[in-house]
């Protein structure tokens, strides 16, 4: 595929102005940004964007899951597959501004810039925001886009029961956003998310765009623990079945892991709790998460294997019992060749460095990728910093990459 020739340009102050409109809203008296899926927050900034979409001439679909898609049809392209950008606009507790949101924001200005330079499209250009991304009152996170790719029926879906003892479906139903399409109704010719780094790499090395050729695969698990409470003071250390103590050590195992692989795989403890949870007395329980990923599934799968054999020794040496439940398994992806080519070609014409990467957070693209060709491309976070406050793009970056996401659209949906 060449890269057209076309002289197209955002409008960044209609970009930059809808990111600080849609990120003022979901914030409370303290400052802090939370739209947590099926929330009032949430409903406000799904508002937001289907006033946006319909100003935009796009017709507005929702789905049973409650993933929001806008279509940009041309006079004679309605029967063709789309060309489909997006992302997400649900954020974490006390959230940045540009997580997902970029994605989804940047998409529809690429078809306003398209209209108003009056471009014929070849196929459907249509901009998503998926349901739930992050997962923080529902599991599993990127819900909307493993519904709409038949990764989980909607009818599960539906039921997840939230942090606060709701249900997604009567909380879809309560702020108007639980649609009667069917997931999957839309067919993508490509997908394509552009989406903040979230990582430091892009800022640390000074490059602009990120061509992301393949995402890790996420294994989580939670790991118990069963020791024996005890006294501190008059139990001997060797007499001691301390579940604690046996939790520090899966920790520290990971770690080494880790580090042995050379950076490929990562692993993360990021929630553990004992019991009787007090400062005088031996654990009896330990229980823990474990994050695993790598980009290569023969390795995430020798990583799984590893901790399994290690807790069995763990266990004898220690003298506790040990059990483990597997919460997620989402394989490795590797996107679509010809586009992220593409991006990089398109980014060099722009006069923009760019770099093939690997994602470390799981994104939609991930699902995406299950049924049609899937690419990301990513711009630097500052100080490689996201679900905080602080998360920050820089507005020439932002401008930039959705820049490059015009251009790759344009050579997607044109006449080649």
């Amino acid at each position: 595929m060449t890269v057209t020739n076309l002289k197209l340009s955002i409008n960044s102050e209609r970009l930059l102005n809808r990111i600080q409109e849609l990120g003022r809203i979901g914030l409370d008296n303290d400052n802090k940004r939370t739209r947590l899926a099926g929330s009032d927050a949430d409903k406000a900034g799904r508002d937001q964007l289907v006033t946006w979409m319909k100003k935009a001439g796009l017709e507005v679909e929702i789905d049973r899951i409650g993933n929001i898609f806008g279509i940009w049809y041309g006079t004679e392209n309605r029967n063709e597959a789309p060309i489909l950008l997006g992302s997400h606009i649900d954020t974490v507790i006390n959230a940045g501004m540009y997580d997902g949101c970029y994605g989804v924001l940047s998409g529809l200005e690429v078809i306003n810039t398209l209209q108003e330079k009056g471009f014929i499209p070849t196929r459907p250009i249509a901009v998503a925001a998926f349901t739930n991304e992050e997962g923080v009152r529902y599991q599993p996170d990127m819900m909307g886009s493993l519904v709409y790719t038949g990764g989980l029926s909607v009818d599960d879906a539906l039921k997840s029961v939230g942090t606060d003892s709701t249900l997604l479906g009567e909380e879809l139903e309560r702020i108007g956003y639980a649609g009667t399409k069917e997931p999957g109704f839309l067919k993508p010719h490509a997908y394509i998310e552009l989406h903040i780094e979230q990582g430091p790499i892009l800022d640390k090395m000074g490059i602009p765009i990120g061509a992301v050729e393949n995402l890790q695969g996420i294994s989580w698990q939670r790991i118990t623990i069963e020791g024996v409470a005890n006294h501190a003071g008059t139990t001997p250390t060797d007499m001691r079945r301390d579940a604690g103590l046996a939790a520090a050590r899966v920790i520290t195992y990971l770690r080494d892991r880790a580090n042995a692989s050379n950076g490929q795989t990562v692993a993360t403890v990021g929630t553990i709790s004992f019991k009787p949870n007090a400062v005088n007395v031996v654990p009896s329980l330990a229980t823990f998460t474990v994050d695993l990923r790598d980009p290569n599934e023969q390795r995430l799968q020798e990583e799984e294997q590893a901790l399994a054999n290690y807790l069995k020794e763990l266990a004898v040496s220690e003298e506790v019992s040990i059990k483990s439940e597997q919460l997620v398994r989402f394989r490795p992806v590797s996107f679509d060749d010809t586009i992220v080519n593409l991006i990089e070609r398109v980014a060099s014409k722009h006069g923009l460095q760019s770099r093939r990467m690997t994602s470390g957070a799981g994104h939609d693209a991930q699902m995406m990728a299950r049924i049609c060709p899937t690419a990301m491309i990513f711009v630097p976070s500052i100080d490689g910093i996201s679900h905080n406050p602080k998360e920050y793009t820089k507005d020439t970056d932002l401008v930039d990459g959705t820049n490059v996401l015009l251009d790759v659209v344009s050579n997607l949906a044109g006449n080649q």
